[in-house]
């Protein structure tokens, strides 16, 4: 039995990769970990400080991990599915998550994505420091 981790972010993105992800798991009787980051908001400016816009209050993230798994339905996975909310940024947390498994799933840009743009900020960083194999879903057509 393997380990799939997937990174959501509460875009409709993610909310495909998750679905994916679960088909996934269920095809291989794998562990399913659904994570995601947050941020908390910060005023500071600088090196290493979380943009005020990009930040999420811990509540809100909690609400968007959960909103994501109730998206799923009752899906029949071999093993619980396993839900983290994770402290950092979104690239760190995940890569860091993805250590232990044996696929790792993101979709192409989630919430801070821009037009015109094949990978977001986070599925380019997972997929350049992954170590292990990356399926990276892509937006949904126009």
């Amino acid at each position: 039995m393997g380990k799939i981790v997937v990174g959501i972010d509460g875009s409709e993105t993610s909310q495909r990769a998750l679905r994916w992800a679960v088909e996934e798991a269920q095809t291989r009787k794998a562990t399913l970990t659904v994570v995601h980051a947050w941020t908390e908001p910060s005023a500071a400016t600088g090196f290493g400080a979380a943009r005020i816009d990009q930040a999420v209050p811990l509540g809100t993230a909690r609400q968007v991990l959960e909103t994501a798994i109730a998206g799923i339905g009752g899906a029949d996975l071999a093993s619980p599915l396993e839900a983290k909310l994770v402290g950092g940024g979104a690239s760190d947390v995940i890569l860091e998550e993805a250590e232990r498994a044996d696929l790792l799933v993101v979709g192409s840009r989630g919430r801070a994505g821009f037009a015109g743009l094949l990978l977001g900020l986070v599925s380019q960083q997972v997929v350049q420091h992954a170590t292990c194999p990356v399926v990276v879903i892509p937006t949904a057509a126009p």
